[in-house]
């Protein structure tokens, strides 16, 4: 995987912008009443305590190796992006949906709605600059990928999480803007408990599916396609190895181990073979500094 994308950067460029919306849409939501700003605050509030605990798994992800966990704690970022999505099923998805369904038997119409709007626009703003953060570390590896391709084979779990709850923030805000202002033109309050549960099943939607992704890399991906392509060329060119039998990679946040069987060149000792593998490390690691376990097994046949 490569490190030209600086997810932390993301991060705080999310927490930022979704502390200030969520100051904004609870004074709005308590002066217009609104549900569709009510369920927006709380989807602002769950996303930045969900910003907080992507960089808690950063920060876990970077202790070293210990005899209990040899291959490191790299993998905790992708369980604390599990529980974002989980927060952002039930805290802003399901929340949503009860608050809309509540509305919907109670219904009451909105006190200043215009402030509402006002509100909205300014959280539009907002988080179009956190998309922009965002998006700008996202286009460090596309590689000529789409969004939708990088997506599917991204391996940080970090940078998809943000992305995502982003992509939601847009999208649930835009439903939200749209609510009130049906609201304020028909003067029908079941437009806003519409947009709650709209905004709610939004949230679901994209919950599952940021937890689907992330669920693969708990269980335990390769790294991306394209890298083990790479990988795999930059060891058939080694002039010691005459065929690579297997390749076997495992991303492990943003560190990989891989392990490679090969059929070497002859060699006319033991010290030879070993300095030969040896030299295929070192050169493996130099081409791609995320390797940190290599192991290398020659043999003559797979």
């Amino acid at each position: 995987m490569s490190h030209g994308a600086d997810s932390v950067k993301s991060i705080i460029f999310a927490l930022c912008a979704n502390l200030a919306i969520a100051i904004s849409k609870l004074i709005a939501a308590a002066v217009t009443g609104s549900s569709a700003m009510m369920a927006e605050f709380v989807h602002s509030l769950a996303d930045s305590g969900n910003q907080l605990l992507l960089l808690l798994g950063i920060k876990h992800a970077k202790r070293p190796p210990s005899p209990d966990y040899p291959l490191g704690f790299g993998k905790a970022v992708y369980f604390w992006s599990f529980i974002v999505a989980l927060i952002l099923f039930s805290m802003g998805g399901v929340y949503s949906i009860y608050e809309g369904i509540r509305k919907l038997h109670h219904a009451e119409p909105l006190s200043s709605p215009y402030v509402a709007v006002g509100v909205l626009l300014f959280s539009i703003a907002a988080e179009s600059f956190s998309m922009w953060g965002c998006l700008r570390e996202v286009n460090k590896e596309l590689r000529g990928r789409s969004l939708r391709q990088w997506f599917r084979e991204t391996r940080q779990s970090d940078l998809l999480v943000v992305f995502g709850e982003d992509l939601a923030a847009l999208l649930g805000l835009s439903l939200a803007l749209i609510a009130v202002i049906l609201t304020i033109i028909t003067g029908n309050p079941v437009y806003d408990a519409a947009g709650s549960i709209c905004i709610g099943v939004l949230l679901v939607v994209i919950a599952f599916i940021i937890g689907f992704e992330v669920q693969a890399l708990l269980i335990g991906q390769s790294v991306e396609p394209d890298q083990r392509v790479q990988m795999l060329e930059f060891l058939q060119q080694r002039d010691e190895i005459d065929k690579v039998f297997n390749l076997l990679t495992l991303q492990l946040g943003n560190d990989v181990m891989v392990a490679v069987k090969a059929k070497m060149i002859k060699m006319d000792s033991a010290e030879s073979l070993i300095e030969a593998v040896n030299r295929c490390e070192v050169g493996l690691k130099q081409a791609f500094p995320q390797v940190l376990w290599s192991f290398f097994e020659p043999d003559s046949e797979d």
